[in-house]
Parts: structure tokens; C-alpha cells; sequence
């Protein structure tokens, strides 16, 4: 071997050896969350006397008379709460009488600008309308992003009766910790519209 193959293999050595000391690259591992237990889908109807309307709720979410709604006082007393203690969640609804006083254009601006006003948190929002049985047809609102409530929705015969649905988390909103809540609860609510009958 002469000096010039060793001049090479000396040169290759300390090259190898200083690739070998650079730093690693430093990934950091992508944000995981806890894996939720959800608990099997089965109804109940809620249907108590004097109620102006009935639909089917889950078993695991109990239900409580309202008498607020954030700062707004109830107007009559067929506003409730769905709870769902295990998933931290709730849907509050609200049940207007259309009248002249109060007639079906305003409460469909006053949910429009209750479901829009989440925008400033929103990524997007998508509203979709449906038509079911028993003159029930309505806008739910699916709505992207970190906002407060995540979906809501209305339902209406356009004479009597409006009901209007939205739903809430006991926590920091979170869209993507929140994903899996929200779509196992938005399967429950879609549920409930379809379900939905008026008594009077």
C-alpha cells in the first residue's frame, strides 16, 4: 500500500468519524390524547305531561328542568338540559311559542345570530336542513374549529312550535381533543331531531 492509498484511507476514517458526531435531528412526537370509553347507544323517550314535545334521549344522559340559559331567563317552563356526566357534555333546549309577538322570522334571525356569533372562534360552520315526519323541519349548524359549541340546531312545524337545540362541553374547547365527543354526541342529537314529535 503506498502513501497515497493511505492519504485516502486516512482522510475517509476522519470523514466517517465526523459524520458519526453531528448532533440528531431532535422530532418532536405528535400531541396524543386519552382514549375515551364510550358507552353503548340506547334511547329512552322523554315524553312527560304537559311537555308540547317528546323525543328520544340516550340512557346514559339524564335530564333537568332550566330556568336560565347563560344570562337568559326562560320563558316558559319547558326548557331543559341533557347532561352527560360521563362525557362532560350537555345540550341545552329551548322551546319558544311563535305568535305575533314573536314571529317565526325573529326567532330564525335571533338563532342565526346565536349560532354565528361562535365565528369568531370558528374555522368554518356548515348548516344543512332537514325534514322529517309529524311536520318537524329545521337547520342544524356543524360548527369547526375551537368554538364554544361545536353544534346546534333547530326545529319548527313554521306555526307553533320552535325548539332550538345547542351543544356544550364543561371544558376549554378543543376541536381536536373534542372530536370524538362531539361526533359520538352529534349522532345522539341527530337522533333526538329525528325522534322529535309535537303534542299540542
Amino acid at each position: 500500500m503506498n502513501l497515497k492509498h493511505v492519504s485516502f484511507l486516512f482522510i475517509g476514517l476522519l470523514f466517517s468519524m465526523f459524520l458519526s458526531c453531528e448532533e440528531e435531528t431532535f422530532v418532536p412526537k405528535p400531541r396524543g390524547y386519552y382514549s375515551i370509553p364510550f358507552p353503548e347507544k340506547k334511547y329512552q323517550q322523554f315524553s312527560l305531561p304537559g311537555y308540547p314535545y317528546t323525543f328520544e334521549f340516550p340512557t346514559y344522559a339524564t335530564i333537568e328542568k332550566d330556568s336560565m340559559f347563560f344570562e337568559k331567563k326562560a320563558e316558559n317552563p319547558w326548557w331543559i338540559n341533557i347532561n352527560f356526566p360521563e362525557l362532560g357534555g350537555k345540550i341545552f333546549i329551548s322551546y319558544k311559542i311563535i305568535s305575533p309577538s314573536q314571529p317565526l322570522s325573529k326567532l330564525l334571525e335571533d338563532t342565526y345570530q346565536m349560532s354565528y356569533y361562535h365565528t369568531k372562534k370558528a374555522d368554518f360552520i356548515n348548516d344543512s336542513v332537514f325534514h322529517f315526519k309529524n311536520n318537524v323541519h329545521g337547520l342544524c349548524y356543524d360548527v369547526g374549529g375551537n368554538a364554544a359549541s361545536a353544534f346546534q340546531f333547530y326545529a319548527t312545524d313554521s306555526f307553533h312550535h320552535f325548539l332550538r337545540g345547542a351543544l356544550y362541553f364543561d371544558t376549554t374547547p378543543n376541536a381536536d381533543s373534542l372530536k370524538p365527543v362531539n361526533q359520538f354526541l352529534r349522532n345522539d342529537i341527530q337522533h333526538l331531531i329525528q325522534t322529535l314529535n309535537w303534542t299540542r
